[in-house]
């Protein structure tokens, strides 16, 4: 039994493939660096059998969590780390992490435009209900783009106030047209904002970069970064959870907001999970490399059929996600359908806009992942607005990744 894809879409993608030769041979270069990163952590802290059982309850004394806590500040060049099942998304890790760099008369600026959708309402940019930032009298200003690049003389700007004690840089370009940035130009943000202010906290966004270069923000001057487990680091095995690494203090004052001042990173039971968050990072460098070989022949095949594509294919990744700008609301929906139909879990569905909590649009989103809402996973989501441009991410093999993007090419000849 084979996937129904023509020979004119298999032409395609040996086409594709030719021409992208050079840039998968330097995708699994970087994945090779970070594969050794990640094992000399592992070996260097002692990983053994015993880091694998679960705790419940309190979770007092969780030999594994606390070790993998170390592990993730080794590999990320911090003081320490909070790696938690407890945190139910991405959006719930970087909100601990500014309300424990934060409190009431403070003031906190987006350098890169406003921030990803779901993070209005926890900063209370749009009111999603009690509890933001706002609500604890954190005041909010952002840098905005210009030309769609960021702005470093509007951060220096923004920065000079001494009552600027956060910054939140977003890693990916989230639903905004920007480029995602790279750690190099994180770097460069950093050392201008810090020459500035230099009390100020810099948190970095993480989702969707991590192992896609060979170094992280925190190891070019970032304070901190956060990220989610069902995203990069936990290597498509993660079943939920997020972490925070950087400084000390931000990281424990963070804990404090996850649970408890006077609890902190102490509490926080495993449940038997121990063994797939080590499982899953040892896995993360390759499994991200699949991602973004996915991402990159998806941009190479979408661009032989005429399509314009953010990054190009021949262009560096800073993270897994591909933009694609299909112009028409029913194409978004048929590229949609046709990703959706190459999933290994509800493949035998058909994705639907709608009205997505947290959104300020409808949202069509495809995914039919073995954990739900793994992005690491061969996801494409879009918001149902100009221009129609979908944002493609994930694929836990090359393989599949690339039959998903067939199958969605196949969709959208169809239809034509």
């Amino acid at each position: 039994m084979a996937l129904q894809i023509s020979d004119r879409v298999r032409t395609l993608a040996a086409q594709a493939e030719e021409k992208l030769r050079s840039q998968m041979t330097y995708i699994d270069e970087i994945a090779q660096k970070n594969t050794e990163k990640v094992l000399a952590a592992f070996q260097k802290h002692r990983v053994a059998d015993t880091c694998f059982a679960g705790t419940t309850g309190y979770g007092y004394d969780d030999l594994g969590r606390d070790k993998l806590d170390e592990i993730y500040a080794e590999i990320f060049g911090t003081e320490a780390a909070l790696v938690r099942i407890q945190f139910v998304n991405g959006t719930h890790a970087i909100t601990c992490a500014l309300f424990g760099a934060l409190k009431a008369g403070d003031v906190l600026v987006s350098a890169v435009g406003a921030p990803y959708d779901t993070m209005l309402g926890a900063i209370g940019v749009v009111d999603k209900g009690p509890g933001s930032l706002k609500d604890y009298g954190v005041e909010y200003r952002q840098v905005d783009l210009v030309d769609d690049a960021p702005d470093l003389e509007g951060m220096e700007r923004a920065v000079a106030d001494p009552r600027v004690k956060a910054v939140l840089i977003q890693r990916s370009r989230g639903y905004a047209t920007r480029a995602s940035l790279s750690v190099e130009e994180i770097g460069r943000m950093c050392t201008r904002m810090k020459a500035v202010n230099p009390n100020v906290s810099i948190l970095v966004d993480n989702c969707y970069g991590e192992f896609v270069e060979t170094i992280e923000p925190t190891q070019v001057g970032a304070d901190l970064i956060v990220g989610s487990l069902i995203k990069n680091p936990g290597g498509g095995l993660a079943p939920t959870g997020g972490y925070i690494a950087g400084r000390r203090d931000l990281v424990e004052a963070a804990a404090m907001r996850l649970t408890a001042p006077g609890i902190g990173g102490e509490c926080g039971c495993t449940l038997g999970q121990n063994r797939l968050l080590y499982q899953g990072l040892f896995l993360a460098p390759h499994t991200v490399a699949q991602a973004v070989k996915t991402a990159v022949f998806a941009a190479g095949v979408m661009e032989l059929l005429g399509y314009e594509t953010q990054p190009r294919s021949d262009q560096p990744r800073h993270d897994i996600i591909q933009m694609i700008h299909m112009k028409q609301p029913e194409a978004l929906k048929r590229f949609c359908k046709g990703i959706q139909f190459g999933a290994p879990v509800d493949s035998f569905v058909t994705p639907e806009p709608w009205d997505m909590p947290g959104y300020d649009s409808q949202v069509i989103m495809a995914a039919g992942a073995f954990v739900q809402g793994a992005s690491i996973e061969l996801s494409a989501d879009a918001p149902m607005r100009e221009p129609y441009t979908v944002y493609l991410q994930g694929g836990l093999t090359y393989e599949s990744g690339k039959a998903g993007i067939l199958l969605a090419v196949q969709e959208l000849l169809d239809q034509d």
